[in-house]
């Protein structure tokens, strides 16, 4: 045996291994939370089931589940990477997680793509789920798979940015009434459950410019109507996620 075969090799670990073990470890944290659970997989599925057995609100022509599908996949990701994210994040850095884990060999950018990655493992979850419920509800799905992942992904970058830029600028309290506040909002007037052209004129163009009426749009106009790439919604999207992320990242304080 030669020497210094157990001699210890301090140091922190290559970076890869450093964000993989990040992005478990965020990953575990959201599902063991009942909160977030909820908000995440409770919700979305109860509204999917509840709006597509019962006839209470008007979704125009065609099965009601076709309409609120897509909807419903968009609210699961607003759930997840924005909601969620704020909350988890703001609260985080109230009681100086985030501060500690500045002063760890993993760097703050890494930080913040292992929790990126933590969201989408999750979205992969309830998509899997909110999938499997809307077929068995007799869904017909339709359309390009890769535009549908594209929404998707660029919904997520949207949502991401503005959730963390609520959650680096707002203390934590306010961050949970207003991140729980805008979910119900957008869930009422984002087109999920109810159809943009039930409101006013005045109000639709502005409607159709939020994050989550783009990515329900979208979904929807691919996922029901055979529709090919969305550009209008893709943009409108990728103009939120600069938006949102750049402000995050100009603007989050970790303390």
């Amino acid at each position: 045996m030669s020497a210094g075969t157990y001699t210890p090799r301090p140091g922190a670990a290559p970076l890869g291994r450093m964000i993989a073990a990040q992005a478990a470890l965020e990953t575990r944290m959201l599902l063991r939370n009942g909160e977030q659970l909820l908000l995440t997989v409770v919700i979305p599925s109860l509204l999917l089931v509840l709006f597509s057995t019962v006839d209470v609100v008007d979704t125009g022509a065609g099965e009601a589940v076709d309409f609120l599908a897509p909807g419903v996949l968009a609210l699961a990701v607003m759930s997840t990477a924005f909601t969620g994210q704020a909350i988890a994040t703001g609260f985080e850095r109230r009681y100086g997680v985030l501060k500690r884990l500045g002063a760890s060999p993993l760097p703050r950018w890494a930080l913040m793509t292992a929790k990126t990655l933590a969201v989408l493992v999750t979205e992969v979850l309830q998509v899997a789920l909110l999938t499997v419920i809307a077929l068995a509800l007799g869904w017909s799905p339709r359309g390009n798979p890769f535009a549908v992942a594209l929404l998707l992904l660029l919904g997520t970058a949207a949502f991401s940015g503005l959730g963390l830029l609520m959650a680096g600028t707002l203390r934590a309290e306010a961050t949970l009434a207003a991140a729980n506040l805008v979910f119900l909002l957008l869930l009422v007037g984002g087109g999920v459950i109810v159809p943009l052209d039930r409101f006013p004129d005045a109000v639709q163009g502005v409607l159709g410019l939020l994050p989550i009426s783009a990515l329900s749009g979208g979904l929807r106009d691919v996922l029901r109507d055979g529709a090919g790439m969305p550009w209008t919604e893709l943009g409108i999207l990728a103009v939120w996620s600069v938006l949102g992320l750049g402000a995050a990242a100009r603007f989050f304080r970790w303390e």
